[in-house]
């Protein structure tokens, strides 16, 4: 079927300031700002459930994120066990769970596996699910649709598929998305893919909420109808990229624009290498404990940590 064909209207679950008499207004199902937490670790290497407590109340109340994804890339979910995971939703979801949209990311290569992480997240008391494509096993678009749709299946929670071809190694297809779009608790696709022109099309055949998976695809993604962004360094950049999005949703594009070009080199600056390294030197600077990363990654360099500082001096932050 094409993408027209496969356009379908559904209710909202989670949609704060959206005005349904408003056609060109885009779903916000988490909101329109999220923030992929990092994880903190204690000297020793374990997790710090403290300082991700403080951590999350941070994001929100300060950095003005109306939702916070637990255990995503940027948090090392790759190497955090099943238990710890467990306990990072639950304490993020007791500290803001009141306030702002808590998203577990469960994504695995293992289906089952997926399913019994979506399970352990509803449990824990998250408010939604972030899933990945399976990487490693590259399956094709029938078995990535079936993945996701069993996840999907699995609990009541609404789901973010997650579409970052560089790491996971496929793409999930334009018919494969416009698919999964009639699946009721499939609401939102956290676009990394940097196909622009591709989510226009989804944007406008199909009602998913489309957020940017790159800080400095935020206002691209909007000008072509996008939900918002879930980003990596709003750990130290939220409160102004809530303000961009805010000037963008009235109608100011220059004020946008302005605030798009003073962060721009912060957008970019965080992934000089992976993001986590230099978010967790930004939150050090700035008297937070984010501890080191676990191995296969390693912290950034001191001439890393300098120049992405400087960068955010900058900008004013």
């Amino acid at each position: 079927m094409s993408v027209t064909t496969q356009c379908r209207k559904r209710g909202r679950i989670l949609e704060p300031g959206y005005d349904d008499a408003m056609a060109t207004s885009p779903p916000t199902p988490f909101g329109r700002l999220l923030t992929a937490m990092v994880t903190p670790f204690t000297a020793d290497g374990a997790v710090d459930i403290d300082e991700a407590r403080r951590l999350a109340v941070h994001l929100v109340d300060d950095q003005r994120n109306d939702g916070i994804v637990v255990n995503g890339t940027t948090g090392e979910a790759p190497t955090t066990t099943d238990d710890e995971k467990r306990a990072l939703v639950r304490v993020v979801a007791e500290a803001v769970g009141d306030r702002a949209v808590v998203v577990a990311g469960i994504g695995t290569n293992d289906t089952a596996h997926t399913q019994r992480l979506a399970e352990q997240a509803a449990d824990a008391g998250a408010h939604g699910l972030l899933v990945v494509t399976p990487y490693y096993s590259r399956p094709p678009q029938a078995g990535i649709v079936a993945h996701f749709g069993a996840v999907a299946d699995t609990t009541d929670l609404p789901v973010m598929i997650y579409d970052i071809p560089h790491r996971a190694g496929v793409p999930v297809d334009e018919e494969s998305l416009a698919a999964l779009a009639a699946h009721p608790r499939i609401t939102a696709v956290k676009d990394a893919k940097g196909n622009i022109a591709s989510s226009a099309r989804l944007i406008a055949d199909t009602d998913l909420a489309y957020y940017a998976g790159d800080d400095a695809m935020v206002l691209p993604l909007l000008a072509v109808g996008g939900s918002g962004l879930v980003g990596t360094s709003t750990h130290l950049t939220g409160a102004l990229t809530a303000d961009l999005i805010a000037a963008w949703n009235r109608g100011d594009q220059g004020e946008a624009l302005s605030i798009y070009r003073r962060l721009l080199p912060v957008y970019r600056g965080v992934f000089a290498t992976q993001g986590v390294l230099l978010v967790k030197a930004g939150l050090a600077a700035r008297g937070f404990a984010p501890g080191s990363v676990r191995l296969p990654l390693v912290d950034a360099t001191a001439d890393q940590v300098a120049t992405f500082i400087g960068l955010l001096d900058a900008a004013g932050l």
